[in-house]
């Protein structure tokens, strides 16, 4: 597992949204906007229902995240994250995640999912492996 960089850490818990990309059976790449978060050094985010991306996680837990930054780099390239790691699934726990990261993306006062008793959900945590893009958490 490699830390997260406290720069990285500040893209993931801002709004920016996160390109996750999953590998289909036949190997081509899916790609998935996510909202993401920061709970233990690992990167998470909350899915209700059962999608492609997490049945391809659940075959192969290699993943990708690319997250756009606001920031120009000294030559005045956009500043951009790149996360090599393994997800992991966990069931229940989505409708709490996604109401605490509905803040940051939706505003403080939204309620999400916008209804009564949401189902359980499933939480997909990314165990970070490696960092690029261009940005201070590039090595």
């Amino acid at each position: 597992m490699a830390e997260i960089p406290p720069a990285a850490r500040e893209l993931l818990e801002s709004d920016a949204l996160a390109h996750l990309v999953t590998i289909n059976p036949d190997g081509s790449p899916q790609v998935s906007i996510v909202w993401v978060g920061v709970e233990d050094d690992e990167i998470v985010c909350g899915h209700l229902p059962f999608h492609r991306k997490l049945r391809n996680i659940e075959r192969d837990p290699r993943v990708s995240l690319s997250l756009e930054g606001s920031g120009l780099n000294r030559i005045g390239l956009r500043e951009y994250l790149v996360v090599h790691g393994r997800g992991r699934i966990e069931e229940g726990g989505a409708p709490e995640l996604l109401q605490r990261l509905a803040h940051a993306y939706l505003g403080p006062d939204v309620k999400f999912p916008p209804m009564d008793d949401p189902p359980p959900g499933y939480v997909l945590r990314i165990t970070s492996e490696r960092f690029g893009g261009v940005g201070p958490w590039a090595k």
